[in-house]
């Protein structure tokens, strides 16, 4: 990941409205959720929801695949993981014994990742 696109992705959570839509579809896990389900939940107003929506997309930190009339939002665990991957790519200062709790809680995520995909 380069710095580009973590910007891009802390941007996209940088608002209130989008971070609840991230968290709320981050509890919901694979099923994911229709915009309808989304807005019913937050209540949001679909216009204004649409507008969050493309720009967790844009972000790469949703997906959405179309089921008949509707759009069915999902976060995207991988993109997260990227960014969480970014921040600490250099912790410790080249000392991974220092970090060794960061580690052990990258390991447990990414294993969790592996279960839900």
């Amino acid at each position: 990941m380069n710095q580009a696109a973590a910007i891009a992705r802390f941007e996209a959570l940088a608002s209130a409205v989008r971070l609840d839509v991230y968290r709320l579809l981050m509890r919901e896990g694979p099923g994911g959720m229709v915009a309808g389900e989304i807005a019913a939940a937050l209540e949001l107003a679909p216009t204004n929801l649409s507008f969050h929506l493309k720009c967790l997309s844009r972000a790469g930190l949703v997906t959405v695949v179309q089921e008949g009339r509707y759009q069915r939002y999902r976060a995207h665990l991988p993109s997260m993981l990227e960014v969480l991957t970014y921040l600490t790519e250099e912790c410790c200062g080249g000392a991974p014994e220092l970090c060794a709790e960061l580690a052990t809680f990258s390991a447990r995520l990414g294993a969790q990742a592996g279960k839900r995909g």
